[in-house]
């Protein structure tokens, strides 16, 4: 059976012409298990009530038999979800069939039993299986239009990382210690050895593992668990009860200001480390390709991108946990970072792209992430204004918006009442107030007994409000 697709007019083969084509051009074969049963979609596993999906990231460090098995692991996955890919995209290129997770499993039973890739069956079949899954969660979210084609995984480029589910692995939590224990991985004969940083939730059996190594030789070992995590108690004022409130503005000049006037520097560590990058770029573009000093120079320059990493998000941390526990709404602006940060063209290019890295140095999308979860976690209310909204040129004492101004301005005065800005506290300050204006009008649309939601975006407010 031929069917033709509506999205570009191309003929779509499927019915048992498909079955054909699988089975004798794309070495698929048909599914031979449960024949007479009726496939049944999968479905996803949901959380249990009244809980929440949470990862807990520890270091790990294997014995040097178990490096060798992870990295050999690291590979197969990257050399399966490629074969997934190339063979799905044969498919549909050349036959005009589009394959689905359960072909590409079935695909993979017989590559572990090829004679030239038999060295798969040395790593787990639900590890190779999950890069599979991804693949095609990969490829849903391209069907949908939000992400680009997926691209082939390269070694060395590629983040090294698997995926281990509950018939993966074995845990036995340790009696003395509650939400610490013993963990041991497929194909792997003794635990890891992991050093428990905090534990995990008691009498908690993990969801899911995943096991990476960061490109400065580090293991992690990331435990998903299902929690039920206790909002906060609420943050009110004491006269009248209303909520307490913040205004965020983030910039380059102090990377977070408050309303009340309060600023967090901006810490640079580019800038800070640029000097020592710059000497163990040079050194290492003086080794001899493929040299043992060069292998040492480029783990040099990884272990500092790594430190330069961890501070940031440690700091970034700290921060969030800080403003998510002091205030019941927080009230930052819509930020298109994409655009911010696009490559420089032109004159004064130069400028643009010291920009540019000043921006990603921030992290700003990571902060606003943080922002995100934590308050859905902890029962706040993160509220996000138009990104157009004149939060700079508007005068927080009288309202009045004066014209543009340049980034080197950081100073003001209002030509309405005179008064004198400080460019980042005003904005803070103006978004603080629209901010809130926002909340009050969702929550004089929410019926009694609902909860405020833990986000409020502006452009939604229409949506929130019709559908609470």
């Amino acid at each position: 059976m031929v069917k033709a697709t509506e999205e570009d007019g191309r003929n779509r083969v499927t019915g048992a012409e498909a079955k054909r084509v699988k089975r004798e051009a794309l070495g698929v074969p048909d599914r031979v298990k449960h024949q007479q049963r009726v496939a049944v979609p999968m479905q996803r596993r949901t959380p249990e009530a009244d809980t929440r999906q949470r990862v807990y990231r520890y270091r790990c460090y294997p014995t040097p038999t178990q490096a060798e098995q992870l990295v050999k692991t690291f590979g197969a996955c990257r050399w399966t979800y490629n074969e997934g890919l190339a063979l799905r995209d044969r498919a549909w290129r050349e036959h005009r069939v589009s394959l689905g997770f359960a072909e590409s499993c079935r695909a993979l039973t017989g590559w572990r039993n090829a004679e030239g890739t038999r060295w798969l069956q040395d790593v787990s079949s639900t590890v190779l299986q999950q890069a599979l899954r991804h693949l095609d969660a990969a490829f849903g979210q391209f069907l949908k239009g939000t992400t680009k084609h997926p691209r082939r995984k390269k070694k060395n480029r590629s983040r090294d990382s698997a995926t281990y589910v509950r018939t993966g692995f074995r845990w036995a939590e340790d009696p003395e210690r509650p939400g610490t224990g013993l963990i041991s991985l497929a194909k792997q004969s003794g635990p890891l050895h992991i050093r428990w940083s905090r534990p995990l939730p008691a009498r908690t059996r993990p969801v899911k593992l995943t096991v990476s190594r960061d490109r400065a030789g580090r293991f992690f070992v990331s435990v998903l668990v299902e929690e039920r995590i206790e909002p906060l108690p609420p943050v009110v004022l004491r006269d009248g009860g209303a909520p307490t409130a913040v205004g965020l503005d983030l910039g380059l000049a102090a990377l977070v200001t408050l309303d009340d006037g309060e600023k967090v520097d901006h810490p640079r560590l580019l800038k800070k480390y640029g000097a020592k990058l710059a000497q163990l770029q040079r050194s290492l573009h003086r080794k001899q390709k493929g040299s043992k000093n060069r292998e040492k120079a480029r783990q040099e320059i990884a272990r500092l991108y790594a430190l330069i990493g961890d501070v940031r998000r440690d700091a970034l941390d700290q921060l969030t946990t800080r403003l998510v526990r002091e205030n019941q709404v927080l009230v930052v602006e819509d930020l298109a970072i994409a655009s911010l940060v696009r490559s420089p063209k032109g004159k004064g290019r130069r400028r643009k792209a010291g920009l540019n890295r000043a921006i990603l140095d921030a992290s700003w999308g990571a902060l606003l992430k943080q922002l995100l979860y934590k308050c859905a976690w902890y029962g706040r209310t993160l509220i996000i204004v138009d990104r157009f909204f004149p939060s700079t040129r508007r005068c927080s004492a009288c309202g009045v918006t004066g014209p543009k101004l340049d980034l080197a301005v950081r100073s003001w005065s209002c030509g309405g009442c005179g008064a004198v800005h400080d460019r980042d506290v005003n904005a803070a300050r103006n978004l603080r107030e629209e901010g809130m204006r926002l909340y009050e009008v969702v929550a004089s649309a929410l019926p009694l007994g609902r909860t405020m939601p833990s986000m409020i975006r502006a452009s939604e407010v229409p949506d929130v409000v019709l559908t609470a």
